[in-house]
Formats: structure tokens, sequence, C-alpha cells
């Protein structure tokens, strides 16, 4: 589950434009589609090719849809390759193109880990060293095995099953953008659980702006970035995580090692594309603040800020965060 620490700012009307708002409860998750248009009807228009595209991709990539392609590719680990459609091919190979820039902090195939944490506040102690490691057996991007020619994917082990949670929603966003783009839509926000794209500017002219909030005290934005043409995601676990001997874990677990992440409460990554943010915005808290944010560092295009379990903020060198920083 992602949490969301930024709030959005709208303009006020001008120009005879609107904003025209809709949210709606799609794939188990708060989602919101924000556009720009002359008059209401244009607005529903827009909204409702929005949430059509939504659960088009949802039946594609869904792992909890039986009928899904992944959901074949699942059913059918350690058995066969199965033929997908182009879409999903690609976006498969993008996934498993940003593990290998990661090193496995992000890996789709976290989906076959079996779940011996639990963050209900029913666990009393930590799974042993060997549950642990036997948790992860079936994980390793390694073991996805991709034919271009016939457009198939195979995995590789019983067991295994790919989950394109951490960039499945990315994608849905960024395809919105595109689609509503290519209707006319000169300018709004789609936010699909906290995976947020911009284009165009406010009514009255202004970028659109993104607030983020500390998640040690929610109560207080300490900055507030424009969005341009771009896309911001933030992943958090200031709410679902276990206190083990004085050290804390957070429900986002390493695929590579079966433990939880520590040490961070919050990641924002900014990003052209809101698919490339959500990926890297799971494997930054995974890989931990001085790894994620020299990772950050070498690719162009891309920021970040970090929140620690003390609440220390920390960012990329491509954000001045003084510079729109809230002063107390």
């Amino acid at each position: 589950m992602r949490y969301l620490f930024v709030v959005l700012f709208y303009g006020l009307i001008a120009n005879a434009q609107i904003v025209y708002k809709k949210h709606q409860g799609l794939l188990g998750s708060p989602f919101e589609i924000t556009v720009v248009v002359p008059d209401s009807t244009k607005g529903e228009y827009y909204c409702g090719m929005a949430i059509a595209e939504v659960k088009r991709v949802e039946n594609l990539i869904s792992d909890w849809i039986p009928e899904t392609e992944i959901s074949q590719v699942n059913k059918n680990a350690g058995i066969k390759p199965v033929k997908v459609s182009k879409e999903v091919f690609e976006l498969v190979f993008r996934a498993i193109q940003i593990s290998k820039l990661t090193e496995g902090a992000f890996d789709i195939s976290y989906a076959s880990m079996d779940k011996i944490w639990k963050f209900d506040g029913s666990m009393k102690q930590m799974p042993s060293p060997e549950e642990i490691k036997k948790s992860v057996e079936r994980v390793g991007y390694q073991n996805i095995i991709l034919d271009a020619t016939q457009s198939t994917i195979f995995l590789k082990n019983k067991g295994m099953k790919l989950g394109l949670g951490g960039i499945g929603q990315g994608y849905i966003a960024d395809n919105i953008k595109t689609l509503l783009q290519s209707k006319g839509c000169t300018s709004g926000i789609v936010n699909v659980s906290g995976d947020i794209n911009v284009w165009g500017n406010q009514p009255d002219g202004q970028p659109w702006k993104v607030a983020i909030v500390n998640p040690m005290n929610k109560s207080k934005v300490f900055a507030t970035f424009p969005l341009i043409d771009s896309a911001v995601e933030t992943s958090g676990s200031y709410e679902k995580f276990v206190v083990f001997n004085g050290k804390r874990y957070s429900h986002i677990i390493d695929p590579r090692t079966g433990y939880p992440a520590s040490g961070i409460v919050s990641v924002s990554v900014f990003a052209k594309q809101t698919e490339l943010a959500d990926a890297l915005a799971t494997a930054i808290f995974v890989m931990g603040k001085e790894v994620g944010l020299n990772l950050i560092n070498q690719l162009p295009g891309l920021g970040c800020i970090i929140v620690d379990d003390t609440g220390e903020i920390f960012t990329s060198k491509s954000i001045d965060i003084e510079q729109y920083q809230h002063k107390e």
C-alpha cells in the first residue's frame, strides 16, 4: 500500500476555463482525474475516458483477475511460455531493465514472496533467518524469460509470480496523460494512488504545484514545487511498520533478502514518466538513502527527496529544496 504525502494546489477559474475533477475507487486504491475544460460536459467526457483506460490496462496486467495476461503467465510458471500482447511484453521488459539498474531492489517477481511479515500489529517476534531466506527462494527477475520473437513470457520456476503493482499504476498514469492529450485535453492531472502526472497549466496560467509533507509531522508542508509536464511519486511507510530490538522495519520488503527496508519513511521521485518514478521510489526505499541518492544523481532528468526515520530530509543534487522550502 502506498501513502501519499503530497497536496495539490489549484488555481482560480479564468478565461472561461474550469477545473473539473472526478474521484473514484479503482485498482483497490483512490483514483483522481483533474482536467481544465470549458465546461462540465467536456470534463465528464475526458474523465470517463481516463477511467475506461484504467480498467482496460487493469484487465491486462492485474495479477488477481484470473483472465488477465499476467495471471496466465503466473498460472503457467515452470510449465510453459505464455504469449502476451506487445503492450504487456514491453512493460515487463522495461520492468526488468529497472531491476538490472537497481540490482534487484526493484523486482516484479516480488509477488512470489511468502508473506511471513505481518504489519497489522499481530507480529510479536521476527521470523527466523531460515524463514526469511526461504521466503524469497522463488523471487528473481533473472528467471523471467522473455522471447521477443514469439512475444512470450516464461517464469522459469514453479511458484513464481509477477506483480506489476510497483510499476503498473505509474504506467496507467502515463497512458492517461498521453490519451487525453491526443484527444485535445491541454491541461490536467492524473493521480493513480499517489502516482501523479501533470500537463499544461492551471486556468490562471500558473503551473500546477505539489506540496511535499513530512510524514513524521503530516500537518506540516516543508516544500512546494511547481510541476511542469512531469510526474512525481511518493512511497512511504509512516503507518505500516514493526519495531524489533529498537529497529523500525517498514512494510516494503527487499525482494533480494526478504528483510523489510529500514531507515527511510518517505521517498518522492520526480521524473518525466510516472512509470519510472513509481519503480524507482520503491527501489530507493529498499536501497537506502546513500545508495538511492547516488543512483538518482547519475540519472539525468530525475530528482529525489528522502525523509529518514528521524525526520531528516535529504535531496538529490538536482533539487534545490531551499528555493521551495517553507520557512518556519
